[in-house]
Formats: structure tokens, C-alpha cells, sequence
């Protein structure tokens, strides 16, 4: 049962502002037992770990050879995929980079990816999302009044990078995505967003002008057709290594000429504002907790260092006025109309049409299927 009145971990620095989170007897949340119990299982920042990778990249080499490319790679700017960017350049890895701009990054970002695809002379596609489609779903979404804003940017990234993939016969994808940075987040804050069918929901009810351009992946493109027909699978190498985000962004930095955000995201100007003003205001959530929260399970960060930035502001007043009126000139809405949007009823996003009834089922099906073959069965998910 969950609590009512206000609690925090003794381990980490989740709290009840997520309304699922439960503690035991010790005052140490499920988050931090699930990180115990299930992630670390996953996480091989050891010996074993370099062997795993070791044999994985030479199966990437070898399945590539007589190929352009023998992988692919999302490039956002951020730091994870920076550095995986960085290390498959050590490897002798050689991936497709794309890079979709969906009309939000900073400056800086587009510096960093310039400097990474120069340094490791990998080939970049970049895939420009149609601007009036990109904003008329963003406007839909926050007319919606869901909490995972970040879904059209999220969606369209990977919908772009799996279908270049098929296009150009790549079978494997590697993503920054790791343990070590990102292994806890609460169920309560999501939407997936991968869910085409939410997303498509939320539009035809709250947008104004059809996506005709707009790339989208179905539920049977995502967990049966990609995986199983086209064979496709997701490598996340940076769980196969001591991945330290202080010390890959310090690489980068000093080799590269990479340059620190200052913060989680900081890449795309619509996720530092919807993480930083949006989701608080609105819903309570500060997303450094679970960011912060992964650091401290990893070994990382302390719990009173993660406490001390917590303790720090998420804006500054005067940052946070320039980037209202960026907000609102780059939506073309008013400053009451922003108002208004902060002032929607909100809403989860099971309250709109969603796939998640043929998830569960697919997972039924999956798990009857793995005690038949006795080994487990990996999808999207």
C-alpha cells in the first residue's frame, strides 16, 4: 500500500513524488531493490563485462563485413551517445550516424555533433522533421495535458533510426542508454514512447493539421517485425564497461573538445524546459531525483551530494524568462496561451486510446514461449 504522508529513501533520493513508490522496514525504496534484484544482473562494468563486449563487437565486424556500415547509431549530442559515438571509433565499429533534428537543438549540441562525427570521420545523416508537423503534435500534446512530453521527439528519433536501418540492411543498433546513468525511473511518470497508437490518438484529438511526413513505428513493426523478420536487435555496450559520466564527459572534453550542458538533456532546448519547468510545475516531478537516484545505486554519487544539487534551484529566474519567450515564439502562441497550457486538466496517458492491452498480451505469449524453449526471448521494449 503506498504511503500517504511524505517519505524518502534512506538509500537514494526518490521520494513520494512518485505515487507508486513503497519502502521497507528499512526505509529503502522499491527502486533501489529492483536495482539490486533484476538491473544488476544486466550490468557488467567488470572483466566479464569486456569479454561479453569483446565477443559482441566482433559478431557486429563480422555480420558487416562487404558492408557500408556494420551498425547504427542515434546521435542526439547528449553525453552517452557522444561517448559511445567516441568508443566505437576504438572498436573499429563503423555505424551509420543519424541525427534527427526536431527543430529544438541548441547551439551547442550542434557543435558537439559536428565535433564527434570530424573526430571519429563517421558518415552523418541528419533527418530533419517537418517543422509545422513537429509543433502541431507538440501544441497536441500539451493541449493533452500528459506528462511525458518529451514522446514526439522520442518516437520520431527512434521511428527515423529504425527505418534508416532497414533501409540501408543494418541489423544492429547501438544505443547509449546504460545502467549505470539511467537504471531507475518511476512507472508513474511515463508514457511510452514508443506507443504509436497514443501518439496518434493524442493528435487526432488535440491536433489541428494531419502528419503527413511524421515518422511513426507500429506495434507490430516495434516488437514483431524489426526484431523477429528483419532480425534487428539493440546493443547497449555502455552496460559492457565502468561507464562513469563524469569521466566520459572529462574524455570527451579534453580529446574531442566536447562541451558540457551543465545538466541532464541539455542538447535539446524542449526537454531542458519540459523537465525543468514543466514537469515540477505541473506534476510535481523533479526528474533529477531519478537521474541522480541511478548515480547513487551505481557508486557514483553520494546520497548527500545528490542531496546538496536537489537542494539547488532548476531555473534561474532570469534563464527561466528567456526561455519562455523562446518557448512561446518557437510554438507561436502567446504568453496566455502558455499559461493556459500549464492550466490543462492533467491527464495519464492511459485516459487516451494505447497498445498497452497488446503489450501485456505479447509478454503472456512471450513468457509461455520461453518456458516451451527453456531461454528467454528478447523485444523491444
Amino acid at each position: 500500500m503506498n504511503q500517504t504522508r511524505y517519505r524518502i529513501c534512506a538509500r537514494c533520493v526518490m521520494d513520494t513524488s512518485d505515487p507508486r513508490i513503497h519502502f521497507d522496514e528499512e526505509g529503502v525504496c522499491d527502486h533501489c531493490r529492483r536495482f539490486d534484484s533484476e538491473m544488476r544482473r544486466k550490468w557488467y562494468p567488470n572483466e566479464e563485462g569486456a569479454a561479453r563486449w569483446k565477443a559482441m563487437a566482433e559478431q557486429i565486424r563480422e555480420e558487416g563485413r562487404n558492408k557500408e556500415y556494420d551498425c547504427i547509431l542515434g546521435l542526439s549530442g547528449g553525453a552517452d551517445s557522444s561517448f559511445l559515438a567516441y568508443k566505437c571509433r576504438d572498436w573499429g565499429l563503423r555505424p551509420l550516424v543519424v541525427h534527427v533534428d526536431a527543430g529544438w537543438n541548441s547551439e551547442l549540441a550542434v557543435q558537439n555533433i559536428e565535433r564527434i562525427v570530424k573526430y571519429c570521420n563517421f558518415d552523418l545523416h541528419t533527418h530533419v522533421v517537418d517543422w509545422e508537423e513537429m509543433r502541431d503534435l507538440q501544441l497536441a500534446y500539451l493541449r493533452s495535458g500528459v506528462a511525458n512530453q518529451d514522446v514526439p521527439q522520442d518516437h520520431v528519433f527512434f521511428a527515423s533510426l529504425y527505418h534508416f536501418a532497414t533501409s540501408n540492411g543494418i541489423r544492429t543498433v547501438l544505443s547509449g542508454g546504460n545502467i549505470a546513468t539511467e537504471s531507475i525511473f518511476p512507472d508513474a511518470w511515463e508514457g511510452a514512447a514508443m506507443d504509436s497508437i497514443n501518439l496518434k490518438a493524442i493528435h487526432r484529438r488535440f491536433g489541428e493539421h494531419p502528419l503527413k511526413t511524421f515518422s511513426t513505428i507500429s506495434f507490430f513493426e516495434c516488437y514483431i517485425w524489426y526484431p523477429f523478420v528483419r532480425r534487428m536487435r539493440t546493443v547497449r555496450p555502455l552496460n559492457y564497461m565502468p561507464y562513469n559520466k563524469a569521466s566520459a564527459i572529462a574524455e570527451l572534453e579534453r580529446v574531442v573538445g566536447w562541451r558540457s550542458y551543465g545538466r541532464k538533456h541539455g542538447e535539446s532546448l524542449f526537454t531542458r524546459f519540459f523537465q525543468n519547468h514543466y514537469l515540477p510545475v505541473k506534476f510535481g516531478f523533479d526528474k533529477r531525483r531519478p537521474h541522480l537516484s541511478s548515480l547513487i545505486v551505481s557508486g557514483q554519487m553520494t546520497r548527500d551530494e545528490a542531496l546538496a544539487e536537489l537542494a539547488q534551484p532548476l531555473y534561474d529566474p532570469d534563464e527561466l524568462e528567456i526561455d519562455i519567450n523562446y518557448f512561446c515564439k518557437k510554438l507561436c502562441i502567446s504568453r496566455t496561451e502558455f499559461d493556459a497550457l500549464l492550466s490543462v486538466p492533467s491527464h495519464h496517458y492511459s485516459d487516451f486510446p494505447n497498445w498497452d492491452v497488446r503489450y501485456r498480451l505479447l509478454k503472456r505469449v512471450q513468457e509461455m514461449v520461453e518456458t516451451a524453449l527453456g531461454r528467454r526471448i528478447n523485444v523491444y521494449s
